[in-house]
């Protein structure tokens, strides 16, 4: 007898918010309640209380809570926001240590989204910037062994990726419109010692 095909099961996706926090994580939060604590902005007891919360927190969320009311959002250390970028007649950037979602919106309309995805998080190995781009740009600066694939429908728009993808490395994939934008992505430059060390792996 036959067995009627079944689609797979999609693949469950950790909330943001519950991803696991690294000891390095909590180190710059509690770095920041420092911070607070010689300037002021917190007393020794606040200190004190929060400190013991960052050593004892599991997620990320539970660690951006900590430092919400202490700098704005582009200065917190840790970033954990799944909301929809849009640059419009300016620019956003996101860098340093932040989550990129499963599927994150982007708007860059006659502007410009940077992303700096050298320390980021990413919710799984294969994500997508879901893009609408009308006279605007994305820049993207990945790190080494990551793949870029922009597969959105371009009308007079312009793409440039030199990343260095490895085979089993983790994926963005751009998707969506652009209509006279631009695309770039870039893995950052290596240093002198980087440059031979893969000139001696490829040498026979």
């Amino acid at each position: 007898m036959e067995v009627p095909w079944r689609p797979a099961p999609a693949e469950p996706v950790t909330r943001v918010h519950d991803l696991r926090a690294s000891d390095a994580d909590r180190e710059r939060v509690a770095a920041m309640l420092g911070e607070a604590l010689a300037d002021g902005r917190l007393t020794m007891e606040e200190h004190s209380e929060r400190t013991t919360r960052v050593y004892a927190a599991r997620t990320l969320g539970e660690l951006t809570g900590l430092t919400g009311d202490l700098s704005p959002a582009e200065a917190q250390p840790i970033l954990v926001d799944d909301r929809p970028l849009q640059a419009t007649f300016g620019s956003v950037r996101r860098e340093g240590r932040w989550v990129m979602p499963v599927r994150l919106p982007l708007y860059a309309l006659f502007g410009t989204v940077e992303l700096d995805l050298r320390e980021a998080i990413l919710q799984r190995r294969h994500v997508v910037l879901d893009s609408w781009v009308l006279c605007g740009r994305i820049r993207l600066l990945v790190p080494e062994g990551v793949r870029v694939d922009v597969t959105g429908r371009s009308v007079l728009s312009t793409r440039e990726v030199r990343v260095r993808p490895d085979g089993d490395g983790p994926t963005i994939e751009i998707s969506g419109r652009m209509v006279l934008g631009s695309v770039r992505a870039r893995a950052p430059k290596r240093t002198l010692r980087e440059r031979m060390r893969g000139r001696l792996r490829k040498s026979p």
